[in-house]
């Protein structure tokens, strides 16, 4: 399974993967964080049938739960990694949620959520790809 290294990871199997360059909002500076699950768990997850993402606007705070992941085998909740509002949310994830199965990485991003005010990478606390590996293979 691979673990890219241009981005960071939570011990509950999301990555965030900060876009490029901040946006410019109300607040002043602004960070734009991409979220999605791991290979390990989508995998760990089996064939993915619905998907459940929170709404735009939404405010959320690293830890909680922003969302479900449905498969064949159980349900799982999607954990913020960092915090903010959400600003977009994957939509083509409605008709094909297979998409996490098939690009995990990618195409089958969940979340982006905008953290207002960060002067450093947002990400910064959370595992890197060697660690997150060194996770999963323990287990």
């Amino acid at each position: 399974m691979s673990t890219p290294d241009d981005r960071r990871y939570t011990e509950q199997h999301e990555w965030a993967l900060v876009q490029g360059g901040d946006v410019q909002g109300r607040a002043g500076t602004a960070t734009v964080v991409r979220v999605g699950i791991t290979d390990h768990a989508q995998d760990a997850l089996g064939d993915i049938v619905y998907v459940q993402l929170p709404e735009v606007g939404a405010e959320v705070a690293p830890g909680n739960p922003i969302g479900e992941v449905e498969s064949t085998k159980s349900v799982s909740d999607v954990y913020a990694p960092v915090a903010g509002v959400v600003a977009a949310v994957n939509e083509a994830l409605a008709d094909a949620p297979e998409t996490i199965n098939a690009d995990p990485y990618g195409a089958g991003w969940l979340v982006e959520i905008t953290v207002a005010g960060a002067e450093e990478d947002p990400t910064a606390g959370l595992l890197d790809a060697a660690a997150y590996q060194a996770l999963v293979d323990v287990a």
